[in-house]
């Protein structure tokens, strides 16, 4: 059976108008989210580094603002934006895209090799995004009268049950989680806004962090604790290449509006929280010690907005650890996994059931084991910056082929950048950094195994082509044949795989009537059909059952019936790993433990009447 992605109509043609207010909310309760609540903790976890003098204060800032403007908006809004494939983003879509221009070889292979560890390292940022983002915001209910004395075991408990909500109403979708947090979102980032001017209005001199002067100066006067220090500023942009990944859910367009308001306000709460800290430098938990300094009333409100807004935040990275995954098994660089596709606006919108179960697991595990949020910043911002730094290189070897010199020429200087964060970041390895590296290892191996696997076994297997199948097929039909009809489960309408040809070449399983049935998964939503019988040669015939991503859970039966097939049997193909060499051992447990394809798509077929054909194969 085979997935059909040519359609006339893509996913981000599907997507709704640049005017659609409601397409522009999606985007912010879904995209923006980790970037958003990243003024929670950014500011407070620098300035446990160097002491708040004014100087620094305006240069920290400074240094946010444009961190902001480089890597945020012109790596990814400006520029990795504009590669997409069928509406969909990220890592792998960019190796995706680089196939059309790179031949086969080590530049190849190396551009995989890349694309597979920048795809791994956001599932790593996957993991700590919401174990951060929701314990920083639980710890601000320390700054309540009430709680202050709270322990931290009680805090850990309440972002647990949080992170555990979250992950349970994510088979709902991301269309219907975004379209409910979106709103959310607006509030929040309308509140980091409102709260920075009134904190800008007291110290209007913090404006002069704008200027990149102070930046600039900064990193001259600090000289080797700049370096150190750029690992905790980049806290700021996390997101960024999630944001990239999450393109599928919402669509390009809206993304890039809602960017035009999500930057002030964060520009806002930076702003803010400087100002904050020229008049309070003793002031530790910034964001939240600035509303409770400009409200104690109005603190509490802002408390639950903030924790509400953590939650979003984790739904952006784990929106995009599915889409990764998505377009991993796509490419067939990883084992089938089950999917549901939750949205009839955007094919690209889908629910992964295991890869959601595993993220909670391991998300809840760095609450419980790291316990507080700046404990946790020693291990954030490794995996981001790898993502960063790959996706730089990879957006310039695509300009590069497609000619496009003015990015082309932009690539470069956003690949150093994103490169010296990545640096300054491998100092947080002896200090917690390294969990990023062990979440990453896991998806990462995996990749791996399973792509070097199916390389293999695609060379052992070698479908036969049809034109070579037919000759062979007539030879066999006028001998010994089972009464009835029987179907073929296909892939590929051109390609005869190698279990039908074992069946029916080999075996001599062959009926009265045998059917070779492909099914063509549309990019529309909607709609059921069945092309018309093609007879191939006596007692040999195709057809093709068309239907929607929305309707896998459709019964197909009603389909055979439809092509006149009354079926005694239905075959499908199950490969069997064989091998002496340890080295194929765990490919061989991948392949066993993974579901067949239409179990991948949760296709019914005739329950009774279906039957697996075991294909042993030699990988020696």
């Amino acid at each position: 059976m085979k997935t059909c992605t040519n359609g006339a109509e893509t996913p981000e043609l599907r997507t709704p108008p640049l005017n659609d207010w409601r397409a522009v909310m999606r985007a912010a309760g879904l995209v923006f989210g980790d970037i958003g609540t990243s003024p929670i903790y950014t500011m407070t976890v620098v300035f446990l580094l160097i002491s708040p003098t004014r100087d620094n204060i305006l240069g920290i800032v400074s240094l946010i603002l444009w961190t902001l403007m480089v890597i945020v908006f012109g790596q990814y809004v400006l520029l990795a934006m504009k590669l997409d494939h069928f509406g969909e983003g990220g890592t792998l879509i960019l190796k995706r895209i680089t196939e059309d221009y790179v031949s086969p070889g080590k530049l190849a292979t190396a551009i995989g090799a890349l694309s597979f560890l920048g795809a791994t390292l956001l599932l790593g940022d996957g993991v700590i995004t919401p174990a951060i983002s929701i314990l920083s915001a639980v710890e601000g209910i320390r700054l309540i009268p009430w709680f202050q004395n709270i322990s931290t075991a009680v805090i850990v408990a309440i972002a647990v049950v949080i992170a555990v909500w979250l992950f349970f109403s994510q088979p709902k979708g991301s269309d219907h989680v975004a379209s409910t947090f979106g709103p959310v979102m607006v509030l929040w980032f309308f509140a980091l806004g409102v709260t920075g001017i009134l904190a800008v209005a007291e110290a209007p001199a913090i404006l002069e962090a704008i200027n990149p002067y102070y930046a600039l100066q900064f990193c001259w006067e600090h000289g080797f604790a700049t370096f150190l220090i750029l690992s905790q500023i980049i806290l700021c942009a996390t997101g960024a290449e999630a944001l990239y990944a999450d393109m599928g859910h919402v669509g390009k367009k809206p993304i890039i509006r809602a960017w035009l308001f999500v930057f002030p306000a964060l520009a806002l709460s930076y702003l803010g929280q400087g100002a904050f800290l020229m008049h309070k430098p003793q002031a530790t938990v910034l964001l939240f010690g600035m509303v409770h300094h400009q409200s104690q009333f109005w603190y509490i409100p802002f408390l639950l907005l903030s924790i509400l807004a953590t939650v979003i935040a984790s739904q952006s990275l784990i929106s995009g650890a599915f889409s990764v995954i998505f377009q991993a098994i796509s490419l067939r660089k990883f084992p089938l996994l089950k999917i549901v596709f939750t949205s009839s606006r955007l094919k690209s919108q889908i629910y992964i059931g295991a890869v959601n179960w595993a993220l909670m697991c391991a998300v809840i595990f760095m609450m419980i084991y790291f316990k507080k949020s700046e404990n946790l910043t020693a291990a954030y911002g490794l995996a981001v910056t790898g993502a960063m730094t790959i996706d730089a290189l990879l957006m310039a070897i695509v300009y590069y082929y497609q000619k496009a010199w003015w990015r082309f020429a932009l690539c470069p200087p956003f690949f150093l950048i994103s490169a010296s964060f990545f640096c300054s970041c491998l100092t947080k390895l002896p200090n917690g950094g390294y969990w990023s590296l062990i979440i990453t290892s896991i998806p990462l191996s995996i990749l791996f195994i399973w792509s070097i696997g199916e390389g293999r076994l695609t060379r052992r297997k070698r479908a036969l082509p049809m034109s070579e199948f037919l000759p062979e097929y007539t030879t066999k039909y006028p001998g010994p044949r089972l009464p009835g009809t029987a179907l073929f489960s296909l892939y590929d309408q051109k390609n005869v795989p190698p279990y039908v040809r074992a069946s029916m070449l080999e075996h001599g399983i062959v009926y009265d009537q045998n059917v070779f049935v492909s099914l063509v998964i549309k990019d529309e939503p909607h709609g059921f059909s069945v092309t018309p019988m093609l007879k191939l040669a006596e007692g040999l015939s195709q057809f093709e059952i068309h239907i929607g991503y929305m309707e896998l859970q459709r019964d197909l039966k009603q389909g055979i019936y439809d092509a006149g097939i009354d079926p005694r049997v239905v075959f499908y193909g199950m490969d069997r790993i064989v091998s002496k060499r340890l080295r194929w051992l765990p490919y061989a447990i991948l392949k066993r433990l993974t579901p067949i394809y239409n179990s991948h798509f949760n296709v019914t077929l005739p329950g009774t009447k279906t039957h697996g054909a075991i294909y042993r194969v030699d990988m020696d």
